[in-house]
């Protein structure tokens, strides 16, 4: 199976209680070959909600107790986003899933930016909490930006192998 950011499937689950709905993920949910996952609902967090930024860092740096995620006003979310990123970890593993298409710049799922936490609209170079854990544990991680129709079909293939 492969993860997918339940946002990118058109679950509205984003901190603004929309969605980012990618039609070719959308159209391609329909082989059963993802499971949608969403670090930040499994957290707890709810929805709508102020956004929330990693502070003086990654995810990396979240997952090692050297960095925090808090709203502008200072609202402090770390252990959601650390409880989220477990169950999704924990859902790879019951799926035996090798694969996750996550939300760029997300401060769960962003697989290659992450913004900066100044909520300056500024990215940097990392990833999300969630992403990094998946990483750290060997699952091979996308952004919605890396998906192609032909990369797409190569995954499904792959999983449909393996599965």
């Amino acid at each position: 199976m492969i993860l997918v950011s339940a946002c990118l499937l058109g679950q509205k689950v984003k901190y603004d209680g929309g969605d980012n709905l990618q039609e070719l993920l959308k159209e391609a949910e329909k082989e059963g070959r993802f499971v949608p996952v969403c670090p930040e609902t499994f957290g707890g967090l709810q929805r709508p909600r102020e956004p929330v930024e990693i502070q003086n860092g990654v995810g990396e740096d979240v997952l090692e107790n050297r960095a925090a995620v808090q709203s502008p006003k200072g609202k402090d979310c770390t252990a959601e986003f650390l409880r989220g990123a477990e169950i999704v970890f924990e859902t790879a593993k019951k799926h035996n899933a090798r694969v996750a298409i996550l939300k760029e710049s997300s401060p769960s799922c962003g697989v290659n930016t992450v913004y900066d936490g100044t909520f300056s609209h500024t990215k940097i170079k990392g990833q999300g909490v969630c992403a990094a854990l998946l990483k750290r544990n060997g699952i091979q991680l996308y952004s919605e930006k890396d998906i192609t129709k032909e990369l797409l079909t190569k995954l499904i293939e792959e999983d449909k192998r393996e599965n």
